[in-house]
């Protein structure tokens, strides 16, 4: 754990001289201070890393794998961003498959039309504000390799796998491009997840896209015109709290509440992680980020509008 250096206090001590005469002699004596206990969190596992100085701030059966839900699209999108002269503007046409995988699984859209062209970065903004799974697979089936969607899907999971190995991200395992599991193997661990999301935001388009709390986008429609997809940020800490930089929430039900957040002020950048944090993520957040910058900040919580996705 932490510790914060105690300061150093001056108080006056009064000492006798050898005679009838007393005099006051100003002593100075070091006071150590206790330093602050890290909040007390409702998370099963929580992780606080100051980034600049790979600092531990804070950790909470860090080390324990757990289910992390949608919190799983951070690697989905360093994959991407990663890919050897990958084109952000390169265009891909939606398929009814990506819609089709979304209601089967009744996971959170991007509300991607068929037959639409998005570009990649377009994409990286559906897959990380709404939570858009149609928009992660659409990825996905992009830049994984094979002759069927089913086949570039797995392969790009597999690219996932071998980017945690080579991050030495060793508590770590993906079975999905998104964090729908059906299986309890789609797992990692709040420090892993701190370490993993450290590196993604070293990536200037990742943290464009994260820290971003709407946007509005347009694309060619299949019919000829253009659509304009609108989306919003799931991540309440943004547009919330004072400094905050991303980066992205998960819940499903055996991963419980999940969110991985970062904040940045005086130049001194700390990311977060909680795991199943049954109703207190964002309090929890705040109180993790106000015991890192020392400080007490008053929150009024943004409100999402009501057809916006939640996850």
């Amino acid at each position: 754990m932490h510790k914060r250096r105690g300061t150093v206090t001056r108080r006056w001590r009064v000492a006798a001289v050898a005679s009838t005469v007393a005099v006051a002699i100003a002593v100075p004596v070091a006071v150590a201070q206790a330093s602050p206990e890290p909040p007390e969190v409702g998370a099963k596992g929580a992780y606080l890393l100051d980034t600049g100085s790979d600092e531990e701030l804070m950790a909470k059966d860090a080390d324990t794998r757990r289910q992390m839900a949608s919190t799983t699209k951070i690697m989905a999108a360093l994959v991407v961003l990663e890919s050897k002269n990958v084109d952000l503007d390169k265009q891909i046409t939606v398929k009814q498959d990506y819609r089709d995988y979304v209601t089967k699984t009744e996971a959170s859209t991007a509300d991607l039309q068929t037959g639409d062209k998005l570009t990649v970065n377009q994409l990286l903004y559906g897959m990380m504000l709404p939570s858009g799974c149609d928009a992660a697979m659409a990825l996905a089936d992009t830049f994984g390799t094979g002759d069927t969607v089913a086949d570039r899907t797995k392969s790009f999971v597999s690219k996932m796998n071998a980017k945690a190995e080579d991050l030495g991200l060793t508590n770590t395992h993906y079975d999905s491009f998104d964090g729908v599991s059906a299986s309890s193997d789609n797992y990692s661990t709040p420090r892993d997840i701190a370490e993993l999301t450290q590196r993604a935001m070293e990536n200037s388009t990742f943290r464009t896209v994260v820290k971003s709390v709407s946007t509005k986008q347009e694309a060619p429609a299949a019919n000829g015109r253009t659509r304009y997809y609108s989306w919003d940020n799931t991540n309440r800490l943004l547009g919330s709290y004072k400094g905050a930089i991303g980066v992205k929430t998960g819940t499903t039900t055996p991963a419980g509440p999940c969110l991985v957040f970062a904040a940045e002020r005086d130049g001194r950048t700390v990311v977060g992680v909680v795991l199943n944090d049954a109703t207190d993520r964002y309090p929890d957040a705040q109180k993790m980020l106000d015991f890192a910058y020392d400080t007490d900040t008053q929150v009024k919580w943004r409100k999402l509008p009501e057809d916006a996705q939640r996850d």
